[in-house]
């Protein structure tokens, strides 16, 4: 079973150590201590965690959409050259960048600073993991 340190697990779901802290000492996540007793969490009980926290979809939203993986964030670039423009948005930890027309740019009206969500649908996910 795979463990993590409190700061691993606090990275990896964007809070808190102490918050992590405070759902081990809650019940909310199963803990226990590494070889060096340093104390851990499970990643099964933080995954489950993660889906708890997840935002549930917006029932009132009339737009129904295929694509799942939906990142908001802020605008950090934006640089445009003739007809094509990059986008690239900070969402959490995330970075995210898109290629569009210089007149969808227009048309969302994007500048840095601004609020946006980058809506991935791909054919191809690569998933990494460390070895064990």
């Amino acid at each position: 079973m795979t463990h993590f340190r409190i700061s691993e697990a606090a990275a990896l779901i964007g809070v808190s150590d102490d918050t992590v802290r405070r759902w081990v000492s809650d019940g909310a996540l199963d803990a226990g201590a590494d070889d060096a007793g340093r104390q851990t969490v499970t990643g099964a009980s933080l995954a489950r965690r993660a889906l708890e926290l997840a935002p549930a979809p917006d029932a009132t939203d009339p737009v129904r959409r295929s694509a799942r993986n939906r990142f908001t964030g802020i605008v950090t670039a934006v640089q445009r050259e003739g007809l094509v423009a990059q986008v690239e948005l900070q969402c959490g930890p995330n970075r995210v960048v898109s290629l569009m027309t210089a007149e969808a740019l227009d048309d969302l009206a994007i500048e840095v600073g601004s609020r946006a969500t980058g809506i991935v649908k791909a054919t191809t996910v690569i998933i990494e993991a460390e070895r064990r």
